[in-house]
């Protein structure tokens, strides 16, 4: 996004850019033109060519006898510039000529002669004049040297011709600018417009799940990009949503079957207690005790419930104390074996140290390590073998929790600790509610740990818990 706003800046600095640089070159072109000249001979000089020839002209004229006359070399500049020349006495009067326009008098006053100085022209004429004096001392006179150019004196010598239609350029290079800038901003603007509408479209398509990714280029193409990338995080996230839900489902369906086992062998046994009265007096005890196994089974499912509820808005209580690891971990390995679903079974306990003071909740990590081990022994065989290992690193501990059972694959690992996800080995022990690997997955995070699966099928799997000490 934030490059699209860079594009759409750049963009509108180069239009802009682009209308200063023609300002820029019209107005240079202008003045250009205002102030050089084409000389009648050929070839461009600047404005102020005739006041800078009339005034190195006085040298050409020369005294001779009571007048003056001009040097043949300036008759031949005034032939070749084509110059007309008029010298005046001190009266005004014109006392020698060469070339002179028609509109030239005869004699003129000092009023006359100080008027075409400040024009820089006849009255009516559009040749532009240069009033000089030649001479030195006593002895002067006054020379007009009138130029076949239209040239005007304001505060500095421009080309007349040019200058008369100055206001006209000046005009119409501002309303040639004004329209080149109006119709760049309106096509980009159509453009953009039409930008913003596909993107809209694109965003509506996204809404209804109808959206085709679009390859484009230009101003917007990481904002398409990012539309492509959202569309297809939207698509994935609508899988997962659809896979929890199944996942869910499935779940609920097998949860609410755990809860009817249990309660079936509970029913049963009541019925005959009701039905035999006095006569099942010598089978009660075997009676009641199957009745109590059902009925812890029950206990458990909704304790995992339980639990995994108050995980979930944050309400577990926990109690740190600092202890023992090594020896909480050997008490919790001797408790499961004594437990007569296990006794058979075979765990071997590995430590590194012989003290590991750590601050723990015991109630909690006793759930999650026994939930990794009964995992172990209710997905494996009668033959598995576990191996608690407990080693400590320079900033956090290990829990590694290790079978030689069926192992599984990469894809299982990834998944095993997904909530409502159940074994796939369930012909050995129905109980479970698929959230006994998720709640020890939370409980290592409650203690700012880690937990991973690793396995490989056929051989075994190993879970490992890492806790800082801290």
């Amino acid at each position: 996004m934030r490059k699209s706003g860079y594009r759409t800046t750049f963009h509108i600095y180069l239009i802009f850019l682009a209308a200063l640089l023609v300002t820029a070159a019209a107005a240079i072109g202008l003045s250009c033109s205002l102030i050089t000249l084409q000389k009648p001979g050929g070839g461009a000089v600047r404005s102020d060519w005739p006041a800078a020839f009339g005034e190195a002209f006085k040298e050409q004229v020369i005294p001779q006898g009571e007048g003056f006359r001009v040097t043949s070399s300036g008759l031949e500049l005034l032939q070749k510039n084509q110059i007309g020349l008029q010298i005046l006495d001190a009266g005004g009067k014109e006392s020698a000529s060469f070339r002179k326009p028609a509109k030239a008098q005869e004699a003129y006053t000092q009023a006359e002669l100080l008027q075409i100085d400040r024009a820089g022209a006849l009255e009516q004429s559009d040749t532009a004049v240069y009033v000089g004096t030649a001479g030195s001392g006593e002895k002067t006179c006054m020379y007009l040297l009138h130029f076949p150019l239209k040239v005007e004196k304001i505060t500095m010598y421009v080309n007349k011709d040019r200058f008369s239609g100055g206001k006209v350029m000046v005009l119409a290079s501002a309303g040639i600018l004004f329209a080149a800038v109006l119709v760049a901003g309106l096509l980009y603007g159509l453009k953009t417009a039409g930008s913003m509408r596909h993107l809209a479209g694109c965003i509506r398509d996204i809404s209804d799940r109808r959206y085709h990714p679009v390859q484009k280029r230009g101003t917007y193409r990481d904002l398409y990009e990012s539309l492509n990338a959202m569309y297809g995080e939207l698509l994935e996230s609508d899988r997962l949503r659809e896979e929890t839900a199944d996942r869910q489902r499935a779940w609920i369906a097998g949860i609410t079957h755990d809860l009817k086992t249990p309660l079936s062998p509970i029913r049963g046994y009541a019925e005959m207690l009701a039905e035999e009265g006095e006569k099942a007096g010598k089978d009660c005890r075997r009676y009641a005790k199957v009745m109590l196994q059902n009925v812890d089974r029950m206990e458990s499912l909704m304790d995992d419930l339980k639990v995994i509820y108050q995980l979930e808005r944050g309400i577990l209580p926990m109690d740190f104390r600092e202890q023992n690891l090594v020896r909480f971990l050997r008490e919790l390995v001797i408790c499961l074996l004594n437990d007569p679903k296990y006794q058979d079974r075979t765990i071997h306990f590995v430590s590194t140290e012989e003290e590991l003071p750590v601050s723990f909740d015991q109630k909690l990590l006793e759930r999650a390590v026994l939930n990794l081990m009964v995992n172990a022994f209710v997905h494996g065989d009668p033959e598995t073998e576990l191996t608690l290992k407990v080693s400590a690193g320079e900033d956090s501990l290990e829990i590694a929790v290790s079978d030689n059972g069926r192992g599984m694959t990469d894809e299982e690992a990834a998944r095993v600790f997904d909530r409502y996800v159940r074994g796939r080995d369930r012909d050995q022990s129905p109980e479970g509610t698929g959230l006994g690997l998720a709640i020890a997955k939370e409980i290592a995070e409650l203690h700012r740990g880690t937990i991973e699966a690793f396995g490989i099928p056929g051989t075994g799997t190993t879970f490992l818990i890492r806790l800082p000490f801290s």
